[in-house]
């Protein structure tokens, strides 16, 4: 079993930066693909960033993209998401999943296991 833990959320005030990270229990997180997602009050789950298992490749939300970046760090076991110039439609709760087959999609179906989530709050 995977466990995946976050940290890093906060208050930030618009146009602050955080950084969330995601600690695997698992040597081998470089075979899964690493995605972040969040999820606003009342509002759906949606994709936010994907880094493949190496890191060559990544893929973003349009509405994060040129903001966010996501990276990983294969010998901590650890993915990151780098957050600028936040907007207070950032707020919500953040979850770091993991993809056991390696395919860093936006599909929240593709990812295996879930972290409980950050909270990130964004003032204006």
């Amino acid at each position: 079993q995977v466990q995946l833990v976050e940290s890093g959320g906060g208050l930030v005030q618009a146009g602050g930066s955080l950084r969330l990270s995601c600690a695997a229990s698992i040597r081998t997180f470089s075979t899964y693909a690493a995605g972040w997602f969040r999820q606003a009050p009342g509002k759906e789950r949606e994709f936010v960033a994907a880094i493949s298992r190496f890191g060559t490749t990544t893929n973003y939300a349009n509405s994060v993209k040129g903001r966010f970046t996501i990276s990983r760090d294969n010998a901590k076991n650890t993915a990151y998401l780098q957050m600028n110039s936040l907007k207070p439609e950032d707020t919500a709760v953040y979850l770091c999943a993991g993809d056991r087959w390696g395919r860093g999609s936006q599909s929240e179906s593709e990812y295996d296991y879930w972290g409980q989530g950050t909270q990130v709050t964004v003032s204006s």
